[in-house]
């Protein structure tokens, strides 16, 4: 929000200056001639003490509740020497307003209540002419009512939109502690499974560089594609940090023939049910789950045949990968980050996860619903 400038301070407390002196001269006429009134006409010093409840406004924001003291004592002494009833109870007003809605209750409902019970009792006894009673202390006590229940109800409805914004700052914040998770999820995942690539195809062809050169060329084309798709989806993942970039990395099933096509096992896709679009969570897990899986078969069981299923049904997108295992023996279950990560994505979409040996292999199986589109 654009903080006002400096000068726009001094509008109000001009306005009430002028208002309050320019006001009394026009409605002193008649209650200094009125035998019922008998008001004393406006002189320099009934001038000042116009003016100091308007100066006092200037410091309301930073000091509310001495602005308050000032404008309602020198209505006091206004009224109290005799000075024509009219403009002069502004000052007091506006000054009333701001202490409570900048949280004075306290002492500005207690200013208010003495300068109640000044107006009561000088009305009442102490004034030229005495001619009020309880109609008029229960007007004037209506009057000053009502300035309370507007005041307290701006305090209320300023508090209540104090409230919203950190409540909407707190969403803000938690929104974007949740994508600096998904993108450090993204990020492990991407450098995971293509480093793991990169080590097995650099393995492989430091082994067979000598007697068979040609094996060892296509190992070191697959360390180029990887390090390359690496970099790619790398960029991918950080764009969202910047302006105007999508919010959601792009990594989907759609890409999941790239990933098996790359990934250097021998792999089998299934689809059960009619495939159609996905939301981008759901999306974007399932693809994270099959390359996860992938890259801990590359890891534990090189050469292994793998199966990925995925099951597309109304309510739920299944993910099943299987991999038949590879000659030597395989870490044990759960070790590493790889298994609850996928856990942890699973969960995120309110869905299950499981990771089981299958016969001589392991078997990731992860169910992950589909919200239902609202009607």
């Amino acid at each position: 929000m654009r903080a006002k400038p400096r000068w726009a301070e001094f509008l109000l407390p001009l306005f009430a200056g002028v208002f309050q002196v320019m006001g009394t001269r026009g409605v002193q006429w008649w209650q200094v001639n009125d035998p019922g009134m008998l008001r004393v006409p406006l002189d320099p010093l009934g001038c000042a003490l116009l003016l100091a409840g308007p100066l006092a406004l200037i410091v309301r924001r930073r000091h509310p509740v001495l602005c308050l003291a000032v404008a309602a004592g020198s209505t006091v002494i206004f009224i109290g020497l005799g000075y024509s009833y009219g403009p002069v109870f502004l000052s007091p007003i506006v000054a009333f307003h701001t202490a409570v809605v900048s949280g004075h209750r306290r002492a500005a409902w207690s200013i208010w209540g003495l300068a109640y019970v000044f107006l009561v009792v000088y009305t009442s006894w102490l004034a030229p002419v005495r001619t009020a009673g309880w109609l008029h202390d229960l007007t004037v006590g209506a009057l000053m009512g009502l300035v309370l229940v507007v005041a307290e109800f701006s305090r209320a409805r300023r508090e209540r939109q104090a409230e919203r914004e950190r409540v909407e700052e707190e969403e803000l914040r938690r929104q974007a502690s949740e994508e600096r998770l998904t993108m450090a999820q993204e990020l492990h995942d991407v450098l995971a499974h293509n480093i793991s690539l990169i080590h097995v195809q650099a393995s492989t062809a430091l082994h067979l560089i000598d007697d068979h050169p040609e094996q060892a060329r296509t190992a070191l084309t697959t360390i180029k594609q990887a390090s390359k798709d690496v970099l790619t989806e790398m960029r991918s993942v950080l764009n969202v940090l910047r302006d105007g970039a999508p919010r959601s990395p792009t990594a989907g099933l759609g890409r999941l023939d790239e990933l098996i096509e790359r990934s250097g096992l021998p792999v089998t896709k299934e689809i059960v049910g009619e495939a159609g679009p996905l939301p981008p969570g759901v999306d974007r897990a399932g693809y994270r789950i099959v390359q996860e899986a992938l890259t801990n078969v590359t890891r534990h069981a090189p050469g292994a045949s793998v199966t990925v299923v995925l099951g597309y049904g109304p309510r739920a997108l299944t993910v099943q990968v299987t991999d038949s295992g590879g000659d030597a023996p395989g870490e044990s279950l759960g070790s590493g980050n790889g298994v609850p990560g996928m856990r942890e994505r699973a969960s995120a979409l309110g869905g299950t996860l499981t990771a089981t040996h299958h016969g001589r292999g392991f078997r990731v199986e992860a169910r992950l619903p589909i919200p239902e589109e609202p009607q």
